[in-house]
């Protein structure tokens, strides 16, 4: 028998990609436990990740659809017709999630003699939309083996993904990063021995910093993108709060979006534009650097007209790695990590005087203030750590193998 691990191809969406970490971090603990993988990236993305090749859908073989089409719909047409049944009984939420299954279909149809060539193991969509979409076909017509994650974007953004149910039923096994997440797959009718929530993490942990003996003013940062579902207007609105409460303070926003202007436009408004300075977005490292400085990070989520909402942002325990305390509201996960008076505060993003009085409690008891870091930093001890994540998760990809 070999020796040889079996190879797992990762399909995601772009890779890497700035914003989601997360998934680097992942695949850097799955190199550093010597699983062998193979990289697809659909939609842009670099051709290599520390060392590893990362293989691009050039966008120009969707020309070959016109003839990989009628082929593989000959091999398997009852492929075909599932597909056209769905595509002319349903609408999908969107235009984008639309075309990001075109975007999984397409990439399917491109590679699936690479993948009849040298078959992986198994193969492992990193979301649950157009890497989902691509595995779920390439199992379809060729039987391969797959599993998938669902993420809170997959799940819950205009009711979830056009196909989601489709492509998660016959998966091996379904990867979340939230209980949330995980109960309403399960409320869906996704069988619980085959949903599984597995945290993301960190690769290394940061050095903890002490606590900053005089926190006047007291330093506040949001990591976020300047979308709705991060409640920026009721951040803003805090801000004001603290402002007319006399607290003396600054606030960096740290993030890109398209509610940038309005944001900025409502803090002139609000004449707090000496308080809160808007960074843009910025490289990892700086972000650090950040969460390093500040004594508090605000989080603000709430559930968007969409329905997209968060799950469990990462900055979060980013921030309660490092020692900087957490104010957050309760919408969706974050209160898996934070619990109210214990690893940090939970307070309601309408009611700007809890956050005033939440904030004024950190930046005055040393006590309290130490208590809730040291706690926080005790959870994601145990809960972030991306080397026992990952191990976890290839646990479930050895049982998918041999089941």
């Amino acid at each position: 028998m070999s020796d040889v691990a079996p190879v797992i191809a990762y399909l995601f969406t772009t890779f890497p990609k700035n914003t989601e970490t997360f998934l680097q971090r992942e695949i850097v603990a799955m190199k550093a436990h010597g699983q062998p993988m193979r990289l697809y990236s659909l939609w842009g993305g670099t051709t290599s990740f520390r060392g590893i090749p990362v293989r691009r859908f050039n966008k120009w073989r969707l020309l070959t659809l016109f003839w990989l089409i009628p082929y593989e719909s000959w091999r398997r047409p009852e492929v075909l017709r599932e597909l056209l049944r769905g595509l002319f009984t349903r609408r999908a939420p969107s235009w984008l999630n639309f075309w990001e299954n075109m975007l999984g279909a397409g990439f399917a149809c491109v590679f699936a003699r690479e993948f009849r060539r040298d078959p992986p193991a198994l193969i492992h969509a990193a979301w649950g939309g157009a890497p989902a979409t691509a595995a779920w076909l390439l199992s379809r017509i060729d039987g391969h083996h797959y599993s998938a994650a669902a993420h809170a974007y997959d799940i819950y953004e205009h009711g979830g993904d056009w196909w989601l149910m489709e492509k998660l039923t016959p998966a091996k096994f379904i990867h979340t990063s939230t209980e949330m997440g995980r109960a309403t797959l399960l409320e869906r009718g996704l069988a619980p021995d085959r949903v599984v929530c597995i945290r993301r993490g960190l690769d290394r942990l940061p050095g903890f910093k002490p606590l900053r003996r005089d926190r006047r003013p007291l330093r506040l940062v949001c990591v976020a993108r300047l979308v709705e579902k991060k409640g920026l207007d009721r951040q803003m609105k805090i801000y004001a709060a603290l402002a007319a409460a006399g607290v003396d303070f600054q606030a960096h926003v740290i993030g890109e979006g398209p509610l940038r202007e309005n944001l900025e436009v409502m803090v002139a408004r609000l004449g707090i534009g000496n308080q809160v300075t808007f960074t843009g977005h910025l490289p990892q490292h700086e972000v650090w650097a950040h969460l390093e400085w500040a004594d508090a990070l605000l989080h603000t989520g709430v559930i968007a007209p969409s329905g997209d909402r968060d799950g469990l942002p990462n900055v979060i325990p980013e921030a309660m790695s490092i020692g900087t305390l957490v104010v957050t509201s309760a919408a969706a996960a974050t209160t898996e990590a934070i619990s109210h008076d214990t690893t940090g505060l939970v307070a309601d993003v309408d009611k700007p005087d809890e956050w005033v009085a939440a904030l004024t409690l950190i930046g005055r008891d040393d006590a309290t203030a130490e208590r809730l870091r040291v706690a926080a930093r005790a959870w994601v001890e145990q809960n972030f750590d991306a080397h026992r994540n990952a191990e976890r998760l290839r646990a479930c990809f050895q049982q998918a193998l041999t089941s």
